[in-house]
């Protein structure tokens, strides 16, 4: 019998996790009734009630798995470290909050028995700000056309991964993973599955300007190299201006020497153009950099500080 490991990350999500593990068990008694599975919770250092609630979960039903990380460690990471530890013959990560609809695991598994390594999800609309869908629409399409890879426009890693594809991220040993660019990169043959976006369930998202730009950058310094090339390419006209605009205030100097007056206003234009121009480029290079001194420093994905029902040998168990 097959083994599908479903690996659910949360962070502060004491609302959904009940809920998300009954719908689980439900789809793999009802629709799933011939493969074994297992429920991984990676909780990221929730502050609620979260935690509680998945131990009393895990007490009822050996197949369900949690682990609890040390501290926060970010949106990326955690769901990326939970995939590693998953046994099965595949894995599917889905969302806590409900966002990634749980109906479409049969069609996942469907495909992926159709011969498909990795299934994904895409949304092709959403039930949340149409402001928000509507940025980053903006910014997968930038991204898009910035990469040296062909980005996956609107998925967020909702999906399925095969076994093969697992061992390649365990060998990736990445200790700033992108899953979504690794998937376009390094990704067997894929089925992409469009679904619409629902709304939350419950709970308030975590997901605020600073994760949203930290992810967006993660994507650019990891599988882009137009920021580097634009710099330099902007330096260099903007030096060639500054040249040509010399010459022609010279000129005019010589020309009409006691009737041409530039004064002080084009110097200081200039000097805080450049100056602001300088600014962006170099806080851009230091977001490169950032990005390479997390990859040199080799730090773990994520530190445990609890793992429940790992030990336990679930093939032949079921809810108590």
């Amino acid at each position: 019998m097959k083994k599908i490991s479903i690996v659910v990350p949360c962070f502060n999500e004491e609302e959904n996790v009940g809920p998300m593990s009954q719908a689980i068990v439900e789809l793999f008694k009802n629709e799933l009734k011939d493969y074994d599975y297992e429920l991984i919770f990676i909780d990221n250092d929730s502050q609620d009630r979260t935690r509680e609630l998945l131990r009393a979960i895990c007490g009822n039903n050996d197949r369900i798995k949690a682990i609890f990380n040390a501290k926060n460690f970010g949106q990326f990471k955690s769901p990326y470290y939970g995939l590693l530890q998953a046994t099965g013959d595949c894995a599917i990560l889905v969302a806590c909050d409900f966002q990634d609809p749980v109906e479409l695991i049969p069609t996942f598994v469907k495909e992926w028995e159709n011969g498909y390594k990795i299934v994904s999800g895409i949304k092709t609309s959403s039930k949340e700000s149409k402001i928000m869908y509507w940025l980053r629409s903006l910014y997968y399409k930038m991204i898009k056309k910035l990469s040296d890879v062909e980005q996956i426009e609107h998925f967020t890693g909702f999906g399925l991964y095969d076994r093969k594809f697992l061992e390649v991220l365990k060998g990736l040993d990445d200790p700033t993973p992108f899953l979504r660019g690794i998937v376009a990169e390094l990704g067997f043959k894929r089925k992409d599955i469009e679904y619409q976006q629902p709304q939350r369930r419950a709970g308030k998202t975590s997901n605020n300007f600073y994760r949203l730009y930290d992810g967006a950058m993660l994507s650019i310094t990891s599988y882009t190299k137009v920021g580097l090339r634009l710099a330099t390419l902007f330096g260099f006209v903007c030096s060639v201006i500054s040249v040509l605009i010399a010459i022609v205030y010279l000129v005019m100097k010589l020309m009409y020497w006691d009737r041409f007056t530039a004064g002080m206003a084009p110097m200081l234009i200039g000097v805080f153009l450049l100056g602001s121009i300088q600014m962006f480029f170099i806080g851009l290079l230091g977001e490169y950099i950032l990005t390479i001194n997390s990859r040199v420093m080799k730090r773990p994905l994520v530190v445990e500080e609890e793992r429940i029902n790992f030990e336990k040998e679930t093939s032949g168990t079921s809810e108590k």
